[in-house]
């Protein structure tokens, strides 16, 4: 009865002993471990909004190749902190971050439980320091144009530097391409049928559109309803204003 009673002791504990938690054994590879720390930059501000992936090497059975695999990821907190929790106890990890305008951290995370030791819960990562990316800029180049046609309050402007028709022609061929000037055959400008008083950078001249040069002009301003500083003696047709580019001549004819 005795050698009964003791083997009956025995095997119960055997059983409580089969039946503890998996995590409270040394040597286990199935526990969960909380890994934590912090990001500060340089001057020990902590660095927030950054990304934090840890990463577990597994091997792609199609390639054959060991990859890094997303485990988990998260963000920094205002005060730089992260955390992960319920992480495998099973071997090394990648701690992978990166943030706007620092430069990316990788770091290795051992989590290797050896024989004998008992299985730590919680793997601090300390304090890591995020050093500053300085991007230089590559050199900028900015242009502009000047569009064909430009509306005023009192006046249609129209640039013609660039009319490759007219060039080394005259301002008659210049008011050929103005719109809603007619130019007869003969070289007559007439706007809404009648003719048009013509000034030269907004005074009035002598020279004929003839003894223009094209490549002289910037400009042309058509203006059907001219305000009261013009004297408007083209009558009801209006005016065209012919704007000379800068440091250009036009010089009277002997």
């Amino acid at each position: 009865m005795k050698r009964i009673t003791l083997l009956l002791l025995t095997v119960i504990s055997a059983l409580q002993l089969i039946a503890q938690p998996t995590d409270m054994k040394p040597g286990n590879t199935t526990a969960n471990v909380h890994i934590y720390g912090k990001l500060v930059d340089s001057q020990a501000k902590p660095v927030s909004d950054a990304s934090v992936m840890l990463l577990e090497s597994k091997k792609d059975i199609s390639s054959g190749k060991v990859k890094d695999v997303l485990l988990k990821g998260t963000s920094t907190k205002k005060n730089g902190e992260f955390s992960f929790e319920n992480i495998p106890l099973n071997g090394l990890l990648k701690l992978s971050i990166t943030a706007v305008g620092f430069q990316p951290v990788e770091q290795t995370v051992s989590l290797i439980n050896e024989p004998g030791q008992a299985t730590s819960s919680d793997k601090d990562m300390g304090t890591i320091i995020m050093t500053t990316q300085a991007v230089e800029l590559q050199n900028l180049t900015v242009k502009s144009s000047t569009p064909s046609m430009k509306l005023d309050i009192d006046k249609k402007v129209f640039n013609v530097e660039k009319n490759i028709v007219s060039a080394g022609g005259t301002a008659v061929d210049v008011m050929k391409n103005v719109p809603s000037v007619n130019v007869d055959i003969d070289g007559n400008v007439s706007l809404r049928n009648s003719s048009p008083q013509i000034l030269v950078d907004g005074r009035p001249t002598t020279l004929t559109l003839e003894q223009i040069p094209a490549d002289a002009i910037e400009s042309v301003e058509v203006m059907t309803n001219p305000s009261a500083k013009f004297d408007a003696s083209g009558g009801g047709a209006g005016i065209l204003n012919i704007v000379l580019k800068k440091n250009k001549n036009t010089k009277k004819p002997l």
